[in-house]
């Protein structure tokens, strides 16, 4: 692959939950000497790159030297998770001689799209002493096994899933035993099962990321939506970092999008709201330092599908390699106006990196992001964009394998733009 596609490949096959891709970014950031903003302690003031870390959350800021009260923010803000299956508390279910694990859905996935796939098994564990273990089983594991076509001769008529009874995976045969799979889980990472307190865990696809098609012009990988901004978001703070901006570049990765951001990781949370206020100078001045800034929230959009035409406005489509993608909305399901469109595109001019247009058909309601949630919540003009992926929120989507750079080199313009 070519280097930004690899390299997110390898991100994203790092990153099976929201916490190994928070331990990703904060890797990245420590080696490119961002010192770590203790959690619970005092903002650290002077220039230089700082992150923070909470939970699933990620954010990273660079103070350059010449900055004080009212200097104008830039803002990447893209999200950590994915749809997935979430293990319940009590995961030590089955039925009909079959060892099961009890999970819930998490966001709104495509869940005939995790259907006969080798599963893995990723998240953290809670312990009693109040610390954390990341968890992560990379190898074949669960399968949610689907019913033979003799026992439902009318599924390819319509597939119908129950979330309670049809989406549990197997991991095994006999009877199942309590605490089997959190001493399973412990024996993988060293502790006591024993003190496992408690648990978020979630299933991972194991196919590894791969190039497609005649030209190899295509990356299928999991979790696109939305690992691909978040490694562009990193890459672009980092260039900005080493650039000597004239304002202060941001990044975040939220937690929780894909249920609707109420939380105290999520967009809804404090966490941007109370970084951005002391990067202003403080309450007094936030006012006008919010009012010359600007926020990016990006997210992948929808490539054209050539199976489902009808479902695309005619002249508002995205595809692969055509360069990331702005999206507009009238009803302010994506957070976009004029003038946040014209900095868009200014970046991209700058960058000399192609973009797109992207606008749902009037019959057909689009999703949202956290953009139209932090342009609310903080009355910073905010403006919505995304690489093009087809299957989107499947278990395995598809996108360009230039767009991954040309989003990365876009963004670093918008977070180094002093008008």
């Amino acid at each position: 692959m070519n280097d930004p596609a690899q390299d997110l490949a390898d991100f994203i096959s790092a990153s099976p939950s929201p916490y190994h891709a928070v331990d990703r970014a904060a890797r990245r950031l420590r080696a490119a000497g961002f010192s770590q903003q203790s959690d619970a302690g005092a903002w650290l003031p002077g220039a230089g790159g700082r992150f923070l870390v909470r939970d699933g959350t990620v954010l990273a800021w660079f103070c350059p030297p010449d900055t004080g009260p009212g200097t104008a923010i830039r803002v990447f803000a893209a999200h950590t998770d994915s749809p997935t299956l979430k293990v319940k508390p009590r995961p030590d279910v089955g039925r009909a001689g079959w060892r099961q694990v009890a999970v819930e859905v998490y966001g709104g996935a495509l869940w005939n799209s995790w259907l006969d796939r080798d599963l893995g098994l990723a998240g953290r564990l809670a312990m009693y002493d109040g610390s954390t273990v990341l968890v992560d089983v990379r190898r074949p594991l669960l399968r949610v096994p689907q019913l033979a076509i003799h026992l439902d001769r009318q599924v390819n008529q319509g597939l119908t899933l129950d979330a309670q009874q049809h989406l549990l995976p197997v991991w095994g045969l006999g009877d199942p035993t309590e605490g089997e799979l959190m001493s399973f889980l412990a024996g993988e990472v060293g502790v006591d099962a024993g003190e496992i307190a408690a648990h978020d865990l979630v299933v991972h696809d194991l196919t590894p990321p791969a190039r497609l098609g005649r030209n190899e012009e295509l990356l299928a990988a999991p979790r696109l939506d939305n690992l691909a901004s978040v490694l562009a978001g990193l890459t672009a703070l980092l260039a900005a970092a080493a650039s000597e901006p004239h304002v202060i570049p941001v990044f975040v990765g939220f937690d929780h999008e894909e249920i609707g951001s109420g939380s105290a990781t999520g967009a809804s949370g404090p966490l941007l709201e109370n970084l951005l206020t002391f990067l202003a100078g403080g309450f007094d001045a936030r006012g006008p330092a919010f009012a010359r800034s600007r926020c990016l929230s990006v997210d992948v959009t929808h490539a054209a599908h050539p199976n489902y035409p009808e479902r695309y406005d005619p002249t508002h489509q995205a595809l692969p390699n055509g360069g990331p993608t702005l999206k507009v909305n009238a009803n302010q399901r994506y957070a976009t106006d004029a003038p946040g469109a014209a900095a868009w595109h200014r970046a991209c001019r700058t960058a000399d990196v192609p973009s797109q247009v992207f606008v749902g058909k009037n019959t057909m309601p689009c999703g949202s992001t956290v953009g139209p949630l932090i342009a609310t919540r903080l009355g910073i003009r905010t403006v919505d964009v995304g690489i093009p992926v087809l299957s989107m929120h499947s278990a395995r989507e598809l996108c360009g394998v230039r767009d991954p750079g040309h989003l990365a080199a876009a963004a670093t313009a918008f977070l180094t733009d002093p008008a």
